[in-house]
């Protein structure tokens, strides 16, 4: 019996992997009748897709994203898209002084360039309901005891049919305990959790992505309504044993 580790991608091959991606995308691009419309541009990098332009509704937003995100080495689909004429509310939380899109609104505990309002994540988040297109919690959710609040806060601000972005240390990498302000180790496992194994009655999520490069999960997630249906067992099995 042979035992498989996963091991992090060299910065060799993950460009080489951008650039496979970058190929084969333009390739679906130039022949899906259904994206001959869509100026949607998407530009890979270390294997997360980065979408930026504008769509005519959520439907069309909603197909680019599933079709990039089959793409075979993609860890992750971020997106800052415009819909019907209308800026994405996008939201970076412990954004620190770097944030995603420089267009971001940046939520941190403590003040810096970049930071628009000063907010204990492990608290309520200073934002209305159904009020953010896009949250990113990108390397914030290993620094909380207990992240499920924040995740249930991101649930409550996020409009219907927005996305959660989460990278985080996997677990296995030296990242995730070399930080000594690190205090929760994550898996993939970890969204599945997430999202098949909270109690009834509390936030549910969908997972639209999972993935994890060897260093780094990553999890694009969508708030699904009270009455909403489970993910079927052929979408789940894409991403958790």
């Amino acid at each position: 019996m042979v035992a498989t580790v996963l091991t992090a991608p060299s910065a060799d091959r993950l460009r080489a992997v951008d650039e496979f991606l970058a190929e084969a995308w333009a390739d679906q691009a130039a022949h899906d009748a259904r994206l001959r419309d869509v100026a949607v541009r998407v530009r890979f990098d270390r294997g997360v897709a980065h979408l930026t332009g504008e769509v005519a509704d959520a439907a069309q937003l909603r197909l680019v994203r599933g079709l990039v995100g089959r793409l075979a080495g993609v860890f992750g689909v971020w997106c800052r898209v415009r819909v019907a004429g209308r800026d994405p509310v996008v939201v970076d939380l412990g954004c620190g002084g770097t944030k995603q899109y420089p267009q971001n609104l940046g939520l941190d505990i403590y003040p810096a360039p970049g930071v628009d309002a000063v907010a204990d994540l492990s608290g309520s988040l200073p934002l209305a309901d159904d009020s953010v297109d896009v949250l990113f919690a990108v390397h914030i959710l290993e620094h909380l005891i207990d992240f499920l609040p924040l995740v249930d806060e991101c649930h409550r601000v996020l409009r219907p049919g927005g996305v959660l972005h989460v990278m985080s240390p996997w677990w296995g990498h030296v990242n995730a305990v070399a930080d000594p302000t690190h205090v929760r180790l994550l898996d993939v496992q970890t969204v599945k959790g997430i999202c098949l194994q909270r109690p009834p009655g509390t936030p549910r999520w969908f997972p639209l992505h999972v993935g994890c490069d060897g260093a780094s999960i990553f999890a694009d997630l969508t708030p699904l309504g009270a009455d909403d249906p489970a993910p079927e067992q052929p979408h789940l099995a894409r991403f958790f044993a």
